[in-house]
């Protein structure tokens, strides 16, 4: 097994602030806005998100923690049984500008199972999504990351890992993982 750093530490926070900058010049006061990390490892980058929102804008946008394991089109398909993360989403998101937040964007499947997972919260006025990697053309589905920390290019045989320091992990990096069997 092969693995590249293509974000370190130092990078992964100017990219952080960079999708906060792009936020505030989309979402203005954020006084309509919510945050929804996806469980699992989205909610850590949600986390790191609305941290940084706070510190350059004074205010707190509000954060969901949402579980999608039940809205997988795949989730009958595995051979043990799955076990959930928690859903916390203490408002509604009925009118709302919701900026859905994710690790990697890959497949497409994950976003589309949080969308339906989401409408149980309520009907948005728009939603967005923010994405720390895009994995390009590995797309099931017509899904596309509006806010993208950084795209990389990968082949069926590699994968992206995260490191995040929140998951135990002495410091942060993303990894390109090329499996070499």
């Amino acid at each position: 097994m092969q693995q590249k750093a293509v974000i370190n530490q130092d990078f992964l926070s100017i990219i952080l602030k960079r999708l906060c900058h792009e936020l505030i010049e989309n979402h203005e006061d954020f006084n309509n806005t919510v945050l929804l990390g996806i469980q699992p490892k989205g909610v850590f980058v949600a986390q790191r998100i609305e941290k940084e929102l706070e510190q350059i804008t004074g205010k707190k946008v509000p954060l969901g923690l949402l579980d999608i394991t039940f809205f997988r089109d795949d989730f009958k398909k595995r051979e043990k049984p799955l076990s959930a993360n928690s859903t916390q989403i203490n408002f509604l998101i009925e009118g709302k500008k919701v900026i859905l937040i994710d690790d990697v964007l890959y497949t497409g499947r994950t976003v589309r199972a949080a969308l339906d997972a989401m409408l149980a919260f309520g009907r948005p006025e728009s939603v967005d999504f923010l994405v720390l990697i895009d994995r390009t053309y590995t797309r099931n589905l017509p899904i596309e990351a509006k806010y993208v920390g950084k795209a990389v290019n990968t082949m069926a045989s590699e994968r992206v890992k995260v490191e995040l320091k929140e998951q135990g992990y002495e410091q942060d990096c993303i990894w390109l993982v090329k499996n070499t069997e």
